[in-house]
Protein backbone atom coordinates (compact mmCIF):
# COMPACT_ATOMS: atom_id res chain seq x y z
CA UNK A 1 0.00 0.00 0.00
CA UNK A 2 1.44 3.60 -0.72
CA UNK A 3 1.80 6.08 1.85
CA UNK A 4 -0.57 8.25 0.02
CA UNK A 5 -3.11 5.36 0.29
CA UNK A 6 -2.25 4.83 4.25
CA UNK A 7 -2.34 8.48 4.56
CA UNK A 8 -6.06 8.79 3.41
CA UNK A 9 -7.23 5.71 5.00
CA UNK A 10 -6.11 7.32 8.61
CA UNK A 11 -7.69 10.05 7.62
CA UNK A 12 -11.22 8.22 7.24
CA UNK A 13 -10.65 6.53 10.61
CA UNK A 14 -10.46 9.50 12.86
CA UNK A 15 -13.48 11.95 13.44
CA UNK A 16 -12.86 15.50 11.42
CA UNK A 17 -13.26 18.66 13.77
CA UNK A 18 -16.00 21.14 13.53
CA UNK A 19 -13.25 23.23 12.48
CA UNK A 20 -12.96 21.22 9.71
CA UNK A 21 -16.64 20.60 9.01
CA UNK A 22 -17.05 24.72 8.76
CA UNK A 23 -14.25 24.57 6.31
CA UNK A 24 -15.95 22.23 3.86
CA UNK A 25 -19.10 24.78 3.60
CA UNK A 26 -16.93 27.60 2.42
CA UNK A 27 -15.60 25.53 -0.14
CA UNK A 28 -16.56 28.41 -2.69
CA UNK A 29 -16.28 32.08 -2.36
CA UNK A 30 -17.47 34.64 -0.03
CA UNK A 31 -18.19 38.09 -1.04
CA UNK A 32 -19.78 39.62 1.68
CA UNK A 33 -20.94 39.65 5.21
CA UNK A 34 -24.56 38.82 4.53
CA UNK A 35 -23.36 35.66 2.62
CA UNK A 36 -21.05 34.81 5.29
CA UNK A 37 -23.98 34.83 7.83
CA UNK A 38 -26.20 33.25 5.28
CA UNK A 39 -23.27 30.28 5.02
CA UNK A 40 -22.66 30.02 8.75
CA UNK A 41 -27.09 29.52 9.60
CA UNK A 42 -26.37 26.65 6.40
CA UNK A 43 -23.77 24.82 8.69
CA UNK A 44 -25.49 25.35 11.97
CA UNK A 45 -28.81 23.76 10.37
CA UNK A 46 -26.92 20.80 8.88
CA UNK A 47 -25.37 20.01 12.25
CA UNK A 48 -21.74 21.13 11.34
CA UNK A 49 -21.31 23.20 14.02
CA UNK A 50 -24.08 23.73 17.16
CA UNK A 51 -25.98 27.00 17.97
CA UNK A 52 -23.45 27.74 20.79
CA UNK A 53 -20.42 27.51 18.41
CA UNK A 54 -22.75 29.81 15.82
CA UNK A 55 -23.88 32.44 18.99
CA UNK A 56 -19.64 32.53 18.92
CA UNK A 57 -19.02 33.19 15.58
CA UNK A 58 -21.72 35.74 15.49
CA UNK A 59 -20.37 37.59 18.44
CA UNK A 60 -16.74 37.61 17.01
CA UNK A 61 -17.99 39.48 13.94
CA UNK A 62 -20.34 41.86 15.59
CA UNK A 63 -16.92 43.04 18.35
CA UNK A 64 -15.20 44.10 15.30
CA UNK A 65 -17.96 46.88 14.45
CA UNK A 66 -19.01 47.76 18.19
CA UNK A 67 -17.47 50.78 19.89
CA UNK A 68 -16.84 50.99 23.59
CA UNK A 69 -19.49 53.59 24.03
CA UNK A 70 -21.78 50.14 22.97
CA UNK A 71 -21.23 48.02 26.30
CA UNK A 72 -19.44 50.47 28.79
CA UNK A 73 -21.40 51.06 32.32
CA UNK A 74 -22.53 54.35 32.06
CA UNK A 75 -20.97 57.00 34.33
CA UNK A 76 -23.84 57.23 36.55
CA UNK A 77 -23.84 53.56 37.49
CA UNK A 78 -20.11 53.43 38.04
CA UNK A 79 -19.60 52.21 41.86
CA UNK A 80 -16.58 54.37 42.75
CA UNK A 81 -14.18 55.41 45.37
CA UNK A 82 -13.49 58.88 47.09
CA UNK A 83 -9.72 59.19 47.51
CA UNK A 84 -10.23 60.91 50.56
CA UNK A 85 -12.41 57.95 52.42
CA UNK A 86 -12.23 56.62 55.47
CA UNK A 87 -10.81 52.55 55.72
CA UNK A 88 -14.24 51.38 56.72
CA UNK A 89 -16.10 52.60 54.63
CA UNK A 90 -13.90 51.37 51.10
CA UNK A 91 -14.39 48.24 53.31
CA UNK A 92 -17.81 48.38 53.32
CA UNK A 93 -18.30 49.21 49.74
CA UNK A 94 -16.12 46.49 48.43
CA UNK A 95 -18.21 44.05 50.65
CA UNK A 96 -21.34 45.49 49.35
CA UNK A 97 -20.64 45.47 45.60
CA UNK A 98 -17.85 42.40 45.54
CA UNK A 99 -16.33 43.70 42.34
CA UNK A 100 -12.52 42.74 42.10
CA UNK A 101 -11.75 47.12 40.44
CA UNK A 102 -12.93 50.57 41.62
CA UNK A 103 -11.93 53.87 40.46
CA UNK A 104 -10.58 56.47 42.76
CA UNK A 105 -11.82 60.10 42.47
CA UNK A 106 -10.83 63.17 43.62
CA UNK A 107 -13.80 65.64 44.03
CA UNK A 108 -15.82 64.52 40.70
CA UNK A 109 -16.04 61.12 38.64
CA UNK A 110 -14.10 63.54 36.30
CA UNK A 111 -10.83 63.31 38.49
CA UNK A 112 -9.77 59.66 38.09
CA UNK A 113 -6.96 59.42 40.76
CA UNK A 114 -6.41 55.21 39.40
CA UNK A 115 -7.43 51.99 40.26
CA UNK A 116 -8.23 49.79 43.65
CA UNK A 117 -7.65 46.32 43.15
CA UNK A 118 -10.13 44.76 45.93
CA UNK A 119 -7.02 42.14 46.64
CA UNK A 120 -4.72 44.68 47.51
CA UNK A 121 -6.78 45.54 50.67
CA UNK A 122 -6.11 42.32 52.27
CA UNK A 123 -2.35 43.01 53.52
CA UNK A 124 -3.61 45.39 55.81
CA UNK A 125 -6.15 43.46 57.34
CA UNK A 126 -3.95 41.40 58.91
CA UNK A 127 -4.77 43.05 62.28
CA UNK A 128 -8.36 42.75 61.53
CA UNK A 129 -10.78 45.18 60.24
CA UNK A 130 -11.35 47.62 63.67
CA UNK A 131 -7.90 48.75 63.39
CA UNK A 132 -7.64 49.06 59.64
CA UNK A 133 -5.80 51.53 58.17
CA UNK A 134 -5.19 52.69 54.40
CA UNK A 135 -3.29 55.25 53.00
CA UNK A 136 -5.45 54.56 49.19
CA UNK A 137 -2.89 56.83 47.61
CA UNK A 138 -0.20 54.27 48.34
CA UNK A 139 -1.44 51.41 46.47
CA UNK A 140 -3.47 52.72 43.49
CA UNK A 141 -2.84 51.64 39.96
CA UNK A 142 -2.46 53.66 37.16
CA UNK A 143 -5.75 53.86 35.17
CA UNK A 144 -6.31 53.59 31.37
CA UNK A 145 -8.32 55.93 29.25
CA UNK A 146 -9.92 55.40 26.37
CA UNK A 147 -12.26 57.13 24.28
CA UNK A 148 -15.82 56.10 23.93
CA UNK A 149 -15.07 55.43 20.35
CA UNK A 150 -12.83 52.67 20.27
CA UNK A 151 -13.36 49.78 18.33
CA UNK A 152 -13.89 46.88 20.84
CA UNK A 153 -12.02 44.31 18.83
CA UNK A 154 -9.11 46.85 19.33
CA UNK A 155 -9.78 47.29 23.44
CA UNK A 156 -9.73 43.36 23.88
CA UNK A 157 -6.28 43.25 22.13
CA UNK A 158 -4.78 45.79 24.12
CA UNK A 159 -6.54 44.73 27.27
CA UNK A 160 -4.55 41.04 26.82
CA UNK A 161 -1.49 43.10 25.61
CA UNK A 162 -1.51 45.20 28.81
CA UNK A 163 -3.14 42.62 31.26
CA UNK A 164 -5.33 45.51 32.16
CA UNK A 165 -8.86 44.28 33.18
CA UNK A 166 -10.76 47.76 33.16
CA UNK A 167 -10.46 51.42 31.75
CA UNK A 168 -12.07 54.47 32.06
CA UNK A 169 -13.88 56.30 29.11
CA UNK A 170 -14.13 59.30 28.27
CA UNK A 171 -16.37 61.57 25.56
CA UNK A 172 -14.77 63.84 23.24
CA UNK A 173 -14.50 66.84 25.62
CA UNK A 174 -12.54 64.63 27.73
CA UNK A 175 -15.07 64.18 30.81
CA UNK A 176 -15.62 60.58 32.02
CA UNK A 177 -18.63 58.78 30.71
CA UNK A 178 -18.43 55.27 32.15
CA UNK A 179 -16.28 52.53 32.25
CA UNK A 180 -15.32 48.92 30.48
CA UNK A 181 -14.17 45.91 31.92
CA UNK A 182 -12.72 42.86 30.02
CA UNK A 183 -15.56 40.94 30.74
CA UNK A 184 -17.86 43.46 29.05
CA UNK A 185 -16.13 42.99 25.98
CA UNK A 186 -15.91 39.06 26.28
CA UNK A 187 -19.75 39.03 26.88
CA UNK A 188 -20.38 40.26 23.76
CA UNK A 189 -19.11 36.92 22.09
CA UNK A 190 -19.44 34.20 24.75
CA UNK A 191 -22.47 35.65 26.17
CA UNK A 192 -22.80 35.74 30.19
CA UNK A 193 -20.28 35.04 32.23
CA UNK A 194 -20.93 33.64 36.10
CA UNK A 195 -18.63 34.50 38.29
CA UNK A 196 -18.44 33.53 42.00
CA UNK A 197 -20.68 36.24 42.97
CA UNK A 198 -23.62 35.39 40.87
CA UNK A 199 -26.36 33.66 42.70
CA UNK A 200 -27.68 30.36 42.25
CA UNK A 201 -29.29 29.15 39.04
CA UNK A 202 -32.28 28.39 40.37
CA UNK A 203 -32.48 31.94 42.13
CA UNK A 204 -34.77 34.71 40.09
CA UNK A 205 -34.68 37.13 42.81
CA UNK A 206 -31.59 38.34 44.98
CA UNK A 207 -32.93 41.02 47.73
CA UNK A 208 -30.80 44.23 48.33
CA UNK A 209 -30.77 47.17 50.68
CA UNK A 210 -33.77 49.01 49.09
CA UNK A 211 -33.39 47.15 46.04
CA UNK A 212 -33.08 43.91 44.35
CA UNK A 213 -31.21 41.93 41.47
CA UNK A 214 -33.76 40.14 39.32
CA UNK A 215 -33.19 38.04 36.45
CA UNK A 216 -34.44 38.63 33.21
CA UNK A 217 -35.77 34.87 33.00
CA UNK A 218 -37.62 35.54 36.15
CA UNK A 219 -41.43 34.11 35.46
CA UNK A 220 -43.60 36.82 35.27
CA UNK A 221 -46.24 35.20 37.98
CA UNK A 222 -43.14 34.76 39.90
CA UNK A 223 -42.47 38.40 39.67
CA UNK A 224 -45.81 39.21 40.46
CA UNK A 225 -46.12 37.28 43.56
CA UNK A 226 -42.18 38.85 44.65
CA UNK A 227 -43.14 42.35 44.14
CA UNK A 228 -47.11 42.29 44.42
CA UNK A 229 -47.32 43.67 40.86
CA UNK A 230 -49.87 42.65 38.57
CA UNK A 231 -48.40 42.06 35.30
CA UNK A 232 -49.78 40.17 32.69
CA UNK A 233 -48.49 36.94 31.64
CA UNK A 234 -50.57 36.13 28.53
CA UNK A 235 -48.21 37.82 26.22
CA UNK A 236 -44.59 37.47 27.85
CA UNK A 237 -43.68 34.70 30.14
CA UNK A 238 -40.57 36.40 31.44
CA UNK A 239 -39.68 39.79 33.04
CA UNK A 240 -37.32 40.06 31.04
CA UNK A 241 -39.86 40.05 27.61
CA UNK A 242 -41.93 42.43 29.29
CA UNK A 243 -39.54 44.80 29.49
CA UNK A 244 -37.97 45.00 26.32
CA UNK A 245 -41.72 44.70 25.13
CA UNK A 246 -42.20 48.21 26.84
CA UNK A 247 -38.88 49.85 25.58
CA UNK A 248 -39.71 48.89 22.09
CA UNK A 249 -35.95 47.53 21.34
CA UNK A 250 -33.37 45.36 22.91
CA UNK A 251 -32.06 46.88 25.85
CA UNK A 252 -28.80 48.75 26.70
CA UNK A 253 -27.09 48.57 29.83
CA UNK A 254 -27.86 51.75 32.04
CA UNK A 255 -31.62 52.07 30.53
CA UNK A 256 -34.59 52.58 33.03
CA UNK A 257 -37.97 53.04 33.02
CA UNK A 258 -41.10 53.27 35.06
CA UNK A 259 -44.17 50.59 35.75
CA UNK A 260 -46.96 50.17 38.38
CA UNK A 261 -44.86 51.90 40.85
CA UNK A 262 -41.55 50.44 40.35
CA UNK A 263 -38.11 51.68 38.74
CA UNK A 264 -36.20 49.08 36.28
CA UNK A 265 -33.04 49.75 35.06
CA UNK A 266 -30.43 47.24 33.04
CA UNK A 267 -27.86 46.07 34.82
CA UNK A 268 -26.61 43.40 32.29
CA UNK A 269 -27.42 43.38 28.52
CA UNK A 270 -25.49 41.71 25.02
CA UNK A 271 -27.05 42.76 21.93
CA UNK A 272 -28.73 39.50 21.93
CA UNK A 273 -30.51 39.40 25.56
CA UNK A 274 -31.26 41.15 28.04
CA UNK A 275 -29.91 38.92 31.31
CA UNK A 276 -30.54 41.39 34.68
CA UNK A 277 -32.24 43.95 36.03
CA UNK A 278 -32.18 45.94 39.11
CA UNK A 279 -35.72 46.55 40.68
CA UNK A 280 -36.49 49.26 43.04
CA UNK A 281 -40.05 50.91 44.28
CA UNK A 282 -40.30 54.58 43.40
CA UNK A 283 -39.99 55.87 47.18
CA UNK A 284 -36.56 54.31 47.23
CA UNK A 285 -35.14 55.76 43.78
CA UNK A 286 -32.84 58.94 44.17
CA UNK A 287 -34.27 61.97 42.43
CA UNK A 288 -31.89 62.30 39.66
CA UNK A 289 -33.02 58.62 38.47
CA UNK A 290 -36.38 59.53 38.88
CA UNK A 291 -35.74 62.19 35.82
CA UNK A 292 -33.56 60.14 34.05
CA UNK A 293 -36.51 57.28 33.44
CA UNK A 294 -39.04 59.88 32.90
CA UNK A 295 -36.78 61.03 30.02
CA UNK A 296 -36.52 57.54 28.57
CA UNK A 297 -39.55 56.91 28.05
Amino acid sequence: MSEDQSSKNKDKGRSISWLERLGQVFHGEVRDREQLQEKLHEAQNNNLIDIDALAMIEGVMQVSEMQVRDVMIPRSQMKVIERDAEAKDILNLVIEHAHSRYPVVGDSKDEIGGILLAKDLLPYLINGAQDLRINIRDILRPAVIIPESKRLNVLLKEFRGSRNHMAIVVDEYGGVAGLVTIEDVLEQIVGEIEDEHDYEEDTYILKHNGSATVKAITPVESFNEYFQTEFSDEEFDTIGGLVTNVLGHMPKRGEVLQMEGLHFRIIRSTSRRVHLLEVKHMADVKIEDKAVAVSEQ
